[in-house]
C-alpha cells in the first residue's frame, strides 16, 4: 500500500501478520516460501535480483493465493528496469483481478506514460484512482501511537494522496493526445470528468476537448470549448494561438482570431522555461508560438486584402513569421505558401518572391505549394 501505512503499522506488524493493502492482502507467516521470498525481494541489490527471486518463487508456487503480491513485486521491478510491457502485463493482472491496490495503480500508470501505451486499460486505471484513494485514505490507528504522531501520519497520508491524485491526472494528459480517435477522446474527456469533477486542470481540460472535437470536425462544439480553454486560462499561449487559428481558418470569427493571436505576440516574449526544457527547446517553442501569431494576423491582412488589394501588411507579417519559424517545418511551410501566395496576388505580381517562397515549402503544404508554384513559373513566362 503505501510507505505511510508500513510506518504506521510497523509496531504491530513484527510477525508479519498485517495486510499491506487494502485489497492487496501481502499478509505472510514467518519462515513461510512468501517470508523467504519477501525477504529474498527486499534484500536484493537490483532489480534484476529482485525478478529472479520473483521467477523462482512463482515457478513453484504458480497456484499461490500470494501471487497478487507477486505480480505487484514483478511490476514495481519491471518498472526499475524500464521494461515498460512487461510492468504493465503483471500489473494488469493484478488490476483485472480487482486485487490492484494504488500502488500498483500508480506503477501501472508509470508504465503506461513511459511506454506511451494508450489503452482502454490504462484510462480505466486513470479512472479508478481516486476511488481506490478514498479506500485506501482511513487507516486504524495502532493502539500505542501518540495523539501528536497520528496527526502527523494523517498529515503525511494527506500530501501522499495529494500527489497520487495529482500524478492520476498527469497520466490522464499525457496518454489523452496519443489516442487516433478523436471520439473515443472525447469519450475518455467525458469519464475523466466523472471521476476528477473537482480537477484543478480546467483550462487543460476544455483545451483537449477544443482540440478533440476540432478533430472531429464539429466546429460548434469546438468553438465552445475553445472559449472555455481560454475562459480557464486567460494567458495561455498556446490554447489563444490555436484558437486564433483555428477561427482564422475557418474563417468564422476574424476579430476574435486578431484579438487573441495579439495577446500572444504580448505574452510570448514573457513566458516562462518549463522545468526540464532546454535553452534551446524553449527558444524554438517561443518563437514558434510568436511566428504562428504572425501567421494568423497575415492571413487576416491577406483576407481583407481581397477588397483593398493592400497586401503589404500581409507580406510582413508573412515575412516575420518566416524568420522565426525554421525550427518547425509544418508551421513554416504554411507561411511560406501564404508569402508565396501574397506575392503572386500583389499587383503588379511579384512572380519571382512568389516562385521563391513557394520553392521552399516542405511537409503537408509542399502539393498546394507545387501546384501554385507551376502557375508562377507559367505566368511569369508569359
Amino acid at each position: 500500500m503505501r510507505n505511510f501505512i508500513d510506518a504506521v503499522l510497523l509496531a504491530g506488524c513484527l510477525s508479519y501478520a498485517c495486510p499491506l493493502a487494502a485489497q492487496l492482502n501481502c499478509t505472510v507467516v514467518v519462515n513461510s516460501p512468501e517470508d523467504q521470498l519477501m525477504l529474498a525481494v527486499n534484500g536484493a541489490d537490483n532489480p534484476q535480483d529482485q525478478v529472479a527471486a520473483l521467477d523462482k518463487y512463482a515457478q513453484a508456487h504458480a497456484d499461490s493465493p500470494f501471487m497478487p503480491c507477486v505480480n505487484s513485486s514483478y511490476t514495481a521491478a519491471y518498472l526499475k528496469l524500464n521494461n515498460f510491457d512487461k510492468a504493465i502485463e503483471y500489473g494488469e493482472k493484478d488490476f483485472a483481478a480487482n486485487t490492484a491496490d494504488i500502488n500498483v495503480m500508480l506503477n501501472l500508470l508509470r508504465a503506461y506514460v513511459g511506454a506511451g501505451k494508450a489503452s482502454d486499460t490504462a484510462f480505466n486505471v486513470i479512472n479508478k484512482v481516486p476511488d481506490e484513494i478514498k479506500k485506501e485514505s482511513n487507516p486504524g490507528r495502532p493502539a500505542k501511537m501518540s495523539d501528536a504522531d497520528w496527526q502527523k501520519a494523517l498529515q503525511d497520508l494527506a500530501e501522499q494522496t495529494k500527489d497520487e491524485r495529482a500524478y492520476g491526472e498527469y497520466a490522464f494528459f499525457q496518454l489523452l493526445p496519443r489516442v487516433t480517435d478523436p471520439t473515443k477522446q472525447i469519450q475518455f474527456l467525458d469519464s475523466f470528468m466523472t471521476s476528477y469533477p473537482d480537477t484543478p486542470n480546467m483550462g487543460q481540460v476544455n483545451f483537449q476537448y477544443f482540440v478533440a472535437y476540432k478533430r472531429a470536425n464539429n466546429a460548434a462544439k469546438a468553438d465552445e470549448y475553445g472559449e472555455k480553454s481560454i475562459a480557464s486560462d486567460p494567458n495561455n499561449v498556446a490554447t489563444l494561438n490555436l484558437v486564433a487559428d483555428d477561427y482564422a481558418t475557418r474563417q468564422t470569427n476574424l476579430d476574435k482570431a486578431s484579438e487573441y493571436a495579439t495577446k500572444v505576440l504580448q505574452l510570448a516574449p514573457a513566458m516562462k522555461k518549463p522545468e526540464g526544457m532546454t535553452d534551446a527547446d524553449f527558444k524554438t517553442n517561443q518563437n514558434n508560438q510568436l511566428g504562428l501569431a504572425h501567421t494568423t494576423l497575415g492571413y487576416i491582412a491577406f483576407l481583407k486584402a481581397g477588397k483593398t488589394r493592400k497586401v503589404a501588411p500581409a507580406i510582413q507579417e508573412f515575412k516575420t513569421a518566416v524568420d522565426l519559424l525554421g525550427g518547425n517545418p509544418e508551421l513554416l511551410g504554411k507561411a511560406l505558401y501564404f508569402l508565396g501566395s501574397a506575392y503572386e496576388f500583389e499587383y503588379p505580381p511579384n512572380h519571382k518572391a512568389a516562385a521563391d517562397a513557394l520553392g521552399r515549402v516542405t511537409g503537408p503544404w509542399q502539393g498546394q505549394a507545387q501546384g501554385l508554384l507551376a502557375k508562377v513559373k507559367k505566368a511569369e513566362h508569359r
